[in-house]
């Protein structure tokens, strides 16, 4: 059955998200301060986790999403050495960044697309916004009372209030938010990474947690600029889906 064209919401969810959240916790726990204790190897171990997984994926995705991915590679090399290593925004178990990190990304934006564009959960999306919604606002207001995460807080608000006017983007940022909270979560509980107790460790003004809950914002850069080069290849091809895009929205209205 075609995670796409699957009538089942929880189908869809399972075979995108659900084998997306697996695979992050597995690979994950290969780098954690678990196996630390019985291997030297273990950012190895991962890092083959990753090249399995990002070559299963590669060949089950169609050449568009192909293109994609290899453009969210690169952007999370640039941006993993610039945040990490240059800027010192947070700081990975061997102080370097891990051959598995950015092909992760491309894995995290590729499970996230699919679900997001399955017809089963794009048939419920207006629900889906909402409960997301609800959920993201009680998860940060939660880190922001028990874990004085102030930097956290303001980028969910910022997040939320920018996608008040993207509505066709929407669920899939809202889906981004959760899965990097969750890949958050196990990462610096597992000691892969660590963040400042400060916003940056420079911002003394804006405390964190770690991690900081709404840290998927700076994830959207890579999907922004994962976009904007594939735009930017296709031109042609981009401008005729703007286009029919634009007769189906103005036919709907027209039967409404």
């Amino acid at each position: 059955m075609s995670l796409l064209a699957s009538k089942s919401p929880f189908y869809a969810t399972a075979k995108s998200l659900g084998v997306l959240f697996l695979f992050i916790g597995f690979g994950l726990f290969l780098d954690s301060s678990h196996m630390v204790e019985v291997t030297e190897n273990a950012q190895l171990y991962a890092n083959i986790s990753m090249a399995i997984g990002f070559i299963i994926a590669f060949s089950q995705v169609n050449k568009r999403v192909r293109e994609q991915m290899i453009y969210a590679v690169l952007i999370a090399i640039v941006g993993e050495y610039l945040f990490s290593i240059v800027l010192g925004m947070y700081t990975y178990r061997l102080g370097n960044v891990p051959h598995y990190v950015p092909p992760g990304h491309a894995l995290v934006y590729v499970g996230v697309l699919y679900f997001s564009k399955a017809s089963s959960i794009i048939k419920h999306k207006v629900k889906l916004e909402q409960i997301l919604t609800i959920f993201i606002l009680i998860y940060a207001t939660v880190f922001l009372i028990f874990k004085f995460d102030v930097f956290g807080f303001v980028m969910t608000i910022a997040t939320l209030l920018i996608l008040r006017k993207k509505p066709r983007e929407r669920l899939f940022y809202l889906a981004m938010y959760v899965t990097v909270a969750y890949l958050e979560i196990i990462g610096t509980n597992y000691l892969c990474w660590e963040w400042p107790a400060t916003a940056w460790g420079v911002f003394d003004f804006l405390p964190s947690h770690n991690p900081p809950s709404g840290i998927s914002l700076f994830y959207f850069l890579l999907d922004l600029g994962t976009l904007w080069l594939y735009k930017k290849r296709h031109k042609i091809a981009w401008l005729r889906m703007k286009t029919i895009r634009k007769i189906r929205l103005n036919i709907s209205n027209s039967t409404n």
